[in-house]
């Protein structure tokens, strides 16, 4: 009875964390490519410079892993040919604890993005998360021969197929457009400059010892009083720290105009560079551009250099002015190059893909909501 019990709970807890794990993924695959390209460029850098080769392939990639996550935990909820759903279980979650460990360890990459941006964990609580789903998924392939599949042969093939057939279409979807659901900072309704700001002042406990006594205290003891210091720490410290931390806006002119982007009504057009991947979208653009010109200020976000945006600035006839931004920032911003955003004073009206330029009604509609 009590090992029928382990049985149950190893399938539907390594079951189920895949499928969450995954979903959470499959609802930003650009942000899963941003985390890929980014562990690529640490591993070219520390092991094989091959690993470059692999950058450009990072949202292919991603989506793999991605449906890969998804699968293995349908087909372990339905003891799928669990030989080799376990083995292949068993090297995710290896690759996945190397991987963490190894940004723990050596601080490489401060988030390693497992739950996407629904859950955010440091390098160690990602390791310390692998290690307890490795007891989980050990005890299911040291038993691995002995269940039985919840569906004959030819259901749990649909199963399997239809899984990766809907997770492909999602995901796919999701890229073309932008996340189902935004856990960003910067998702609309969120003002901006309060996401600035921390959301408590830090509470320190200090750690005393008197008279062999060890006594804490969120007070500074005095040692005339015969308290001798020993430690501290801040008690709220995930609450310490804002949610937005990077946020600058710099004019050509070197002066900074963020606090700018937080007066009235403002259009943001966000490109990542000069190459952005909805070019044939510009005439677009530029028409809503036309119809709301005297309704918003628009202004352009870009990570891009002077020389290469001024280039095609002209090249697209875009007539309006451009400022930098950090490429992390703008990423985190909208995951869409070009993206389009619409602030007043500060807080997110409306965000869209290229694939989904608004018009210009649009763009008046919320702003008269």
């Amino acid at each position: 009875m009590l090992m029928q019990i382990i049985h149950q709970v190893s399938r539907f807890f390594v079951g189920g964390l895949f499928i969450f794990s995954g979903l959470v993924k499959l609802n930003d695959p650009m942000g899963t490519k941003i985390k890929m390209e980014e562990y690529f460029q640490v591993f070219a850098t520390d092991f094989w410079s091959l690993f470059e080769w692999f950058i450009p392939l990072a949202l292919p990639i991603g989506i793999l892993v991605i449906i890969l996550e998804i699968v293995l935990g349908v087909a372990v909820l339905i003891y799928y040919r669990m030989n080799t759903t376990t083995w292949a279980l068993l090297g995710l979650t290896l690759f996945f604890g190397f991987l963490t460990f190894y940004s723990a360890y050596f601080n490489k990459v401060t988030d390693c993005g497992c739950f996407g941006d629904a859950i955010p964990l440091t390098p160690w609580q990602s390791f310390y998360k692998d290690v307890i789903i490795m007891v989980f998924v050990l005890h299911l392939f040291w038993y691995r021969r002995k269940y039985d599949p919840v569906f004959r042969t030819r259901t749990g093939h649909f199963a399997i197929i239809s899984t990766i057939l809907v997770s492909f279409f999602v995901g796919y979807y999701a890229i073309q457009h932008l996340p189902y659901i935004d856990f960003r900072p910067y998702k609309i309704g969120n003002n901006i400059p309060q996401q600035m700001v921390a959301e408590e002042q830090p509470i320190i406990e200090y750690l005393f010892v008197k008279d062999g006594q060890e006594v804490r205290s969120q007070k500074y003891l005095m040692p005339d009083d015969g308290y001798e210091y020993v430690d501290s720490r801040v008690l709220n410290e995930d609450k310490t720290i804002p949610k937005v931390t990077d946020y600058q806006v710099i004019g050509v002119d070197g002066e900074d105009y963020t606090e700018q982007t937080f007066q009235g009504a403002v259009l943001i057009l966000i490109f990542y560079d000069s190459e952005p991947g909805g070019v044939d979208h510009m005439k677009d653009v530029n028409r809503m551009l036309e119809e709301v010109v005297t309704k918003v200020t628009p202004m352009v976000l870009t990570s891009a250099n002077e020389q290469d945006f001024e280039r095609f600035r002209h090249e697209q006839q875009l007539a309006v002015p451009y400022y930098f931004t950090d490429a992390t920032v703008l990423k985190a911003m909208i995951r869409s190059n070009p993206g389009i955003m619409l602030v007043r004073n500060g807080t997110v009206l409306g965000k869209w893909h290229y694939n989904d330029v608004p018009t210009g009604a649009q763009i008046l509609d919320l702003l008269a909501s």
